[in-house]
């Protein structure tokens, strides 16, 4: 087993910045790779963006794309997400994953391990 938390979520207004981070614990952290996935009120998660186990590799999902950046720090086992430029509809609570495979992926069902998620409202 996988253990993922998450922090750094919080009430932020519209154009600001939020940092988001995932300590991982229980299993080799480079031999995966790690996303965040989010989910608002009466909507299916979705893939927001994922890293290499290298961190070489990432994806972001197109609503995301500039404004986002994630990261890895293997010898602190922790994953970040810089949020920027945020808007409304970026509220919802974001949750870190891992996946047993080194590439990463924007299919949510493919994640092995999730976090309890944090959450990130942004006023308009």
């Amino acid at each position: 087993q996988m253990q993922l938390v998450e922090s750094g979520g919080g009430l932020v207004q519209a154009g600001g910045s939020l940092r988001l981070f995932c300590a991982a614990s229980g299993r080799t952290f480079n031999n995966y790779a790690m996303g965040w996935c989010r989910q608002a009120p009466g909507t299916e998660r979705e893939f927001v963006a994922a890293i290499s186990w290298s961190g070489g590799s990432t994806l972001y999902t197109n609503s995301v794309e500039g404004r986002f950046t994630i990261s890895r720090d293997s010898a602190e086992n922790t994953v970040h997400l810089q949020m920027s430029s945020l808007k409304p509809e970026d509220t919802a609570v974001y949750y870190c994953a891992a996946r047993r495979f080194t590439q990463p992926t924007m299919e949510t069902y493919r994640y092995d391990y999730w976090g309890q998620g944090t959450q990130v409202t942004v006023s308009s």
